[in-house]
């Protein structure tokens, strides 16, 4: 890389690479993750060189006041980036800023005086029972153009998503190895910050992967893959979100039910079924309580409309 495309000076640079590999070595961020980081604090530094009028350095970026923090904000709102996304921006260069300081390169206190943009929380949307159970079945699908083995691949990656509570990375990360099937009753998955969670496997899950492998015409090797392109390349998240598009119009189901809106049904479902809460933190890997709590708001909801359906004095009210 040339000088003329650093967007920072080259001290500033140095403490950015230094960042980087921090985040992925010792915070055991995922590479999607640190790419994430990473990209945001570029653009930061990019706009700070257009707005200080050259590539800033350590000392620039110390010296920054809370105005400078919010020409960016403002800056990116400009281009239409939501809430969300700009405060994770926020997080990122925030994040910069903390390395900096441990490391004795400067204090950049800017960014504690700026307070991240508000987010309206929106509420999970899980995909009813009914319909979620027949997403996991292979004959859902017979009447797709699609051999019968990829069908059932599908079906048996939903099933986990939905059985196991399983993001979609989760199940697609999983090896021929690793595949609950011949009574095995547990799986063990690497979440979010390389933390790994073990996972009871119920039966219908485990008949939909020893379906899959039944009808699998390729070779799967023990540490290899357990769900395969039909090239016997490693399975694109892409196919599964495509699997569950077609599926909607069959079952009648809107845009918000997508593959990970199944792992949104695994704890609201399980939670409605009288599941306890710091169980189904565990089972989803969430770090936080409060992050499996929104689940309660979901449930709570859902009752509400039952409630209001069909309760004699709703209806009459009405």
């Amino acid at each position: 890389m040339t000088a003329a495309l650093l967007p920072a000076a080259p001290d500033l640079m140095e403490a950015y690479a230094d960042w980087l590999q921090r985040l992925s070595a010792e915070r055991r961020m995922s590479p999607k993750t640190v790419e994430a980081y990473g990209r945001d604090v570029r653009i930061f530094l990019t706009f700070l060189q257009g707005h200080l009028g050259a590539p800033a350095s350590l000392a620039d970026f110390a010296g920054l006041a809370p105005r400078d923090v919010r020409s960016f904000m403002a800056a990116r709102r400009t281009e239409g980036l939501s809430s969300r996304s700009l405060m994770r921006a926020l997080a990122s260069a925030r994040s910069f800023a903390r390395h900096l300081a441990r490391t004795g390169r400067g204090e950049a206190t800017a960014f504690s005086a700026v307070r991240s943009p508000k987010i309206a929380r929106s509420l999970p949307k899980p995909i009813p029972p009914g319909p979620a159970k027949e997403m996991i079945h292979a004959d859902t699908r017979a009447g797709e153009d699609r051999e019968q083995w990829v069908l059932a691949r599908d079906a048996a990656v939903l099933a986990l998503l939905y059985g196991c509570g399983l993001r979609v990375s989760e199940a697609l990360s999983l090896t021929r190895r690793e595949a609950p099937v011949q009574g095995v009753d547990r799986i063990e998955v690497t979440g979010k910050g390389g933390k790994r969670r073990q996972l009871p496997v119920i039966e219908a899950v485990r008949k939909a992967v020893e379906d899959y492998l039944g009808l699998c015409p390729l070779h799967l090797p023990p540490d290899g893959p357990l769900f395969v392109g039909v090239k016997g390349g490693p399975l694109s998240p892409r196919i599964v979100q495509a699997a569950v598009a077609r599926m909607r119009g069959s079952l009648g189901l809107p845009e918000t039910a997508t593959p990970h809106a199944l792992r949104h049904s695994f704890a609201t479902h399980l939670l409605g079924r009288g599941g306890d809460l710091r169980t189904i933190q565990e089972l989803l890997g969430h770090a936080s309580l409060s992050t499996t709590q929104i689940y309660t708001e979901v449930d709570g909801a859902r009752l509400m409309a039952i409630h209001s359906a069909f309760h004699p004095r709703a209806r009459a009210a009405g």
